[in-house]
Formats: structure tokens, sequence, C-alpha cells
């Protein structure tokens, strides 16, 4: 029956008239709500336009019709999706899928403009595949960073030059103005860790998971783990056994949700290794994070040919310090350095973060702005019986 329902809601989209697909948001599940509410509520409250939302989560907000002005399509992830993009007519489809054209689905045969949208702070060359972002259009970039990596590939690759779009990201700004309605942290409480690893074989939980919580916890410390998600789908083995070890120590906790924020807020420093999140907490929270010094996580062993040090390698000591192995029975010391003068602390972030996001506050109407003006540029979405 599933099947059946993408079939028809593939059926109702190719039905709408041209004017109403010339802007397309695709996601692939609902994480990326969060990623496109604020730029859609600015598209259709700022600009008054319509738009579609396609997505293959059946469960995504964006297909509740919070937004009358947002027409909800989902189309799950098998042959109807494939077909879409096949076929797809649209002037603009805006998402934050990578390696279009690479992989699975492929551009359409159809003139479309492709804007791709970023999730994450994290640089270009090296946690992704080299050409993972070649068959965009237009790039949304979130920092400074991220625009002088691609056109540097552009360059030395002899690519035709994208349309870069100095955004923003919005997850720093809800971060800001979400703390300042939380309460600071008490006097006296011993601090709080957030354990915070990244997913994949060279990670804190597959190689010294067990050491690091000992080592917190032996040093009067609250630790929460919140491991990645899709750490709790290939590996629960090894979070069940972290849990029946530790879940009944008075001083530590679990978070098995993403969509619970409440450790982030609770907490006073992040542990993890080579997590994107680990840059949304220490500039948006303003709080410092501990990276245990494991090999990075990355799908472009030729990354170092292009000349720039990705912001995951350049940031970690600038918003906190980085451990070795030999080092992690002597990480209470290091967090209590850290956590010795917040102020200052606060201080630096704030100046670093002017640095590393454009447009803070404004990404939404940035985003906006670019993709009305890029639907506007081009033009009908196809026939308007099509």
């Amino acid at each position: 029956m599933g099947v059946l329902k993408h079939w028809r809601a593939f059926r109702s989209f190719r039905r709408l008239p041209a004017s109403a697909r010339a802007i397309v948001f695709y996601s692939e599940s609902g994480q990326d709500w969060h990623h496109f509410a604020p730029v859609i509520d600015a598209i259709t409250s700022g600009f008054g336009r319509r738009l579609c939302y396609v997505t293959s989560d059946p469960d995504d907000p964006g297909l509740s019709g919070a937004i009358p002005a947002v027409d909800g399509f989902c189309i799950g992830d098998g042959v109807a999706r494939t077909t879409l993009f096949q076929f797809l007519k649209a002037d603009v489809m805006v998402m934050t899928m990578l390696d279009l054209h690479n992989l699975q689905l492929k551009r359409s045969i159809n003139p479309v403009h492709y804007v791709f949208m970023f999730h994450s702070l994290i640089s270009t060359h090296m946690a992704d595949f080299e050409n993972s972002y070649d068959h965009y259009d237009t790039i949304l970039c979130a920092g400074p960073h991220q625009l002088r990596e691609i056109r540097k590939r552009e360059e030395t690759q002899g690519l035709a030059a994208k349309n870069l779009v100095p955004h923003g990201y919005h997850r720093i700004e809800q971060l800001i103005e979400e703390r300042e309605l939380r309460p600071r942290h008490e006097a006296g409480d011993p601090p709080h860790i957030l354990l915070a690893p990244s997913w994949g074989e060279n990670t804190i939980l597959h190689t010294c998971g067990d050491r690091v919580i000992s080592a917190l916890l032996d040093g009067g410390l609250v630790v929460t783990l919140r491991p990645h998600w899709q750490s709790q789908v290939v590996v629960p083995g090894v979070i069940r056994e972290l849990l029946d070890r530790y879940g009944s120590h008075p001083r530590f906790r679990f978070e098995g949700r993403m969509s619970d924020n409440e450790s982030l807020f609770a907490s006073d420093v992040m542990v993890t290794d080579w997590s994107g999140a680990a840059m949304d907490y220490a500039l948006g929270l303003e709080k410092p994070v501990v990276f245990v010094d494991l090999p990075p996580k990355s799908r472009n062993d030729s990354w170092p040919s292009l000349g720039i040090d990705p912001l995951e390698i350049s940031i970690r000591s600038k918003i906190g310090r980085i451990v070795g192995m030999q080092q992690i029975e002597q990480m209470p010391d290091t967090i209590t350095s850290l956590l010795s003068d917040p102020d200052a602390f606060r201080r630096h972030i704030a100046s670093l973060r002017s640095e590393c996001v454009y447009n803070l506050g404004h990404s939404a109407q940035a985003a906006a702005e670019a993709i009305v003006g890029l639907a506007d540029h081009s033009g009908s979405a196809g026939d308007p019986d099509s």
C-alpha cells in the first residue's frame, strides 16, 4: 500500500500547474525540515510564494500542513522517487542531499536549477567525496570556508563556476536563541559532560567508549551518552554493553533520540571525535569541546591536494582541547581547565563565530532571496498542462 501511495503522490505532483512547481524542496528525512523550515517560511510569508515540499519520509513535519502555502508530497525512496527526479519539471529544486547525479538520483532530463543547502558547518573536501557537490548549480554556503573550498576545486579541476551564495546556518542561530531561555549551571554542581561520538569504525564507541565513560565518572562528573542515530542502527550491541555496565550509575544518563536536545543545554562540555555537531555546540552554545584524537572521517583520501585544511581540523584547538588516547584518564583535569574562565571563552567564541558563519541572524532571508530570484530568472517550470 505504501508504494501505491507514493505513486499517487507522484501523479498529484505532476498534475500541478507549472507555476505551483516553480520552487520544489526535496527532503530525504524529517531531519531536513529543521533546516528548511525557516527558509520556507521566509519564501511563503515574506515573498508570498507557493512551493512544493517533496519528501521520502512519511513522518516528515513538512507534511503537517502547518504552512498553507506549501503543497506536500511523500514519494518514498523507491522507483517513484527515481522517476520523479529523472523527469522533474520545476524551475528550482532545493535539497540537502549530497551526490546528485553521482549515485542513483540523477539530474532531470528537463532544465532544472539545482540548489544545495548545507546542514552542517563541516568542510566540503574531506568528509564527503571529492565530487559530491559538482552537479549542483547553486550552493548556499554556511560559511566562507565552504565557498573557498568549492572555488578552489573548480579552479584546480577546470569546472564551471557555480553560483555560490553566502547563506549562513540556521542551527547556530537557533541554539543562540534557545540558550538564552535556559538556566545557567548552578555553582557547586559537578560538571555535566555530553558524550556525543560520531558514527563509524574509528569512533569513540568502537575504540575507547568504556575508558572515556569510566574516566569521566571516576572524576566525579555527570555523563550523558548521546550516540549518533546511525550507531544505534548499525552497532546496537556496543551501546547495549555500555548501558549494561553504566546504566545504573547515579551520574550516568542516556539520550537515545536525536530529537531530544535537553543534554545540549544541560551539559557544560561536549566530548566527541569528529562529529560536526561539535561546531554547533561550541559556536551556538558557547561551550567547550574535548576531542579524542582518533583518525578523521574521510571519504576523500586526496583532500590534502586542495591545499586547504578542513574546518573540522583547524577549528578543534580553537573551540576546546585535543586529547590523545594515552591522555583519556586525565580528561577530568582537562575539563576543569576548560571551564576555569567561561566568560573569556564566550568572548573568544563570539569573535570566532563571526569569522565562520555568514549572515548570523539573517540566514533565512538570504536564502529566500536567492531561491526566489533563481525561480524568477528561470521562468516557467514546463508546459502549463504537464
